[in-house]
């Protein structure tokens, strides 16, 4: 009898797994696939035929992967990074974009504390103020890398997961949305979880939008800010001057603020601006050509870094809305 059942159980489950398969398309007969797409009907809304017809026309996206291997972040120095993001036409189109939504901007800054020139250089830095949004198919670089990028297929298969819910909430159509390669999207790039949990209605019209609505688009960059421990009204870096004397080698460059700014002084680094001893501040070491640069980086730098976790994308983010104050202001 025992026999019996156990042949009915495993009739069942291969079945169940037979209904969920895959048959078309490059993902088709996968078990891992198959595996997602029914713990994925089971914990949502989706159906699983829904999920099949979606996976059914997904193409794999194989130049993902050296893009993955080779971020400019990590590729480039600071000499070289730099002039990518610092250009006369990105300063000109963040003035004519603050100018445009001036009175949005304003807005989002006096309810958030963020400072509009920081809107406005975030939204520079990640797509030309909307030019560039990215032009791959988001499902297909999530279940490429999800499922054929060992290296982070935790992190992709969340992000999957976190997609296919946006999907379905919002509204919106998982085979016609485009993206950077790693799946960020809209405006701000925002990838999949970050949508989810710190995208904002500003303009309340019942969809959170980040493809196409400033409102939306401005107060959720700001929001994320606020999220990760934006200081209102606080600096967020200052450039330092390295002494005849110094000891820097013992300190630890990065973006954390771990260092009072009085172990800093005491090994030979002097700040143009004044601070207070006991604030905190990271030692940010930026590569020039022929030397080393270095900078003070405060909390707000670091929030900053949490968009991006490279000290490269902060300071060019931070430079470049210093730039864009000043040409505001300059008229």
């Amino acid at each position: 009898m025992m026999r019996y059942i156990s042949f009915f159980v495993v009739l069942i489950i291969s079945t169940s797994l037979a209904a969920v398969e895959v048959s078309q398309g490059d993902y088709r007969n996968r078990a891992d696939v198959s595996a997602f797409i029914e713990k994925m009907a089971k914990t949502s809304d989706y159906s699983e035929a829904e999920l099949v017809t979606l996976f059914s026309g997904v193409k794999k996206q194989e130049h993902l992967f050296e893009l993955l291997n080779r971020p400019a972040e990590k590729e480039l120095e600071w000499y070289q990074y730099r002039p990518i993001f610092i250009k006369q036409k990105r300063i000109d189109l963040g003035v004519e974009f603050w100018r445009e939504h001036q009175q949005l901007l304003s807005e989002v800054s006096k309810k958030t504390g963020v400072p509009e020139q920081i809107i406005v250089a975030i939204i520079g830095v990640e797509t030309f103020y909307g030019i560039y949004k990215g032009k791959d198919p988001v499902l297909d670089s999530l279940v490429t890398l999800a499922f054929d990028y060992p290296k982070r297929a935790s992190f992709f298969t969340r992000e999957l997961e976190q997609f296919l819910l946006l999907v379905k909430e919002q509204k919106l159509n998982a085979g016609e949305l485009k993206g950077s390669y790693a799946g960020a999207m809209g405006m701000p790039q925002f990838i999949s979880s970050s949508y989810r949990s710190y995208a904002v209605d500003f303009d309340d019209d019942g969809q959170v939008n980040l493809f196409d609505s400033v409102a939306d688009i401005t107060a959720s960059v700001a929001n994320y800010f606020v999220r990760h421990g934006w200081r209102t009204g606080e600096a967020i870096a200052g450039p330092l001057i390295l002494q005849e004397l110094n000891s820097v080698e013992k300190l630890t460059p990065g973006v954390k603020p771990s260092y009072k700014w009085s172990e800093l002084e005491q090994n030979g680094l002097k700040s143009k601006v004044e601070l207070a001893p006991d604030v905190n501040v990271a030692l940010v070491r930026l590569e020039q050509k022929n030397h080393s640069e270095y900078w003070a980086g405060m909390k707000n730098f670091y929030v900053i870094t949490r968009y991006n976790h490279s000290e490269l994308y902060a300071m060019a983010v931070y430079q470049l809305s210093l730039l864009i104050k000043a040409k505001m202001e300059q008229n």
